[in-house]
């Protein structure tokens, strides 16, 4: 609660009246229904998010999940705010808790991003960085006094980081592989022969991640190998094996990409 809001209040009202404005029937249907809509938003970005996550994309369904729901969170509270505050929002007078509650979301999205980090084609801290805003996003519900939802919303946000990882490994996806080969100086190496060699092994070169590079006479290919399904793919340490015996090659490097 605001201290505007308390000293313009105090006088008037007794302290439990007050809060227990917060807890009025008014206040819990209301809070009701924003719950039901940080559900149905939370299914439905984890339903975009599962299509990444299959995909071998960083950003899957926990990341997903997270920030559509916060982000109706947000949406649904614009729609009453006859109910922030306890229902007291005319005392608050000279003041425009939107333009705060803006203000919020666009500094924690910078802390965010600060989380956030890439090496090559793997990108780490997304779930991080969309729990962070998940939890500013909690503040501003306790904020303005929608408590039973803040609790919601940091229930869901637990649950979707505790235990969603263990519905994705259950799930069907695609693990991805990034892969560096550098060949003996002089060498020519051919897309079509490592396509070829890479669907032999259970993978497929996914489009737009192959990079060339040329260093001293030497070619260098970077890609991103994509599992054709969840039980296919050769091992790693298998896969390394085979590669120390190719044709042209001279040094390589694999690793578990997340692009």
């Amino acid at each position: 609660m605001s201290a505007a809001l308390s000293t313009a209040l105090s006088a008037s009202m007794p302290l439990p009246e007050l809060l227990g404005a917060y807890w009025s029937s008014g206040e819990l249907v209301t809070n009701g229904v924003i719950l039901l809509n940080l559900l149905g938003a939370l299914l439905l970005g984890m339903l975009v998010g599962y299509e990444r996550s299959y995909h071998g994309r960083a950003a899957g369904m926990r990341t997903y999940g997270l920030v559509c729901m916060a982000s109706a969170a947000l949406t649904v509270i614009g729609g009453y705010p006859e109910h922030w505050f306890g229902g007291h929002m005319t005392g608050l007078v000279g003041t425009d808790p939107t333009r705060v509650i803006q203000g919020i979301v666009t500094g924690i999205g910078f802390l965010g991003a600060g989380v956030i980090m890439r090496e090559g084609f793997n990108i780490s801290g997304l779930t991080t960085a969309a729990s962070i805003w998940a939890s500013s996003v909690i503040g501003i519900l306790v904020g303005v006094g929608f408590y039973m939802a803040a609790m919601g919303l940091a229930l869901l946000s637990a649950l979707v980081m505790i235990y969603l990882s263990r519905v994705e490994a259950w799930l069907p996806s695609r693990h991805a592989i990034a892969i560096t080969l550098r060949f003996r100086e002089g060498y020519e190496p051919s897309e079509e022969a490592l396509r070829r060699m890479a669907f032999e092994r259970g993978y497929q070169i996914a489009g737009g991640s192959l990079m060339i590079g040329l260093d001293k006479g030497r070619l260098e290919w970077r890609f991103v190998a994509l599992a054709l399904g969840k039980r296919s793919g050769t091992p790693m340490a298998q896969l390394a094996t085979e590669m120390a015996h190719f044709d042209g090659v001279e040094g390589f490097q694999i690793t578990h990409a997340r692009n």
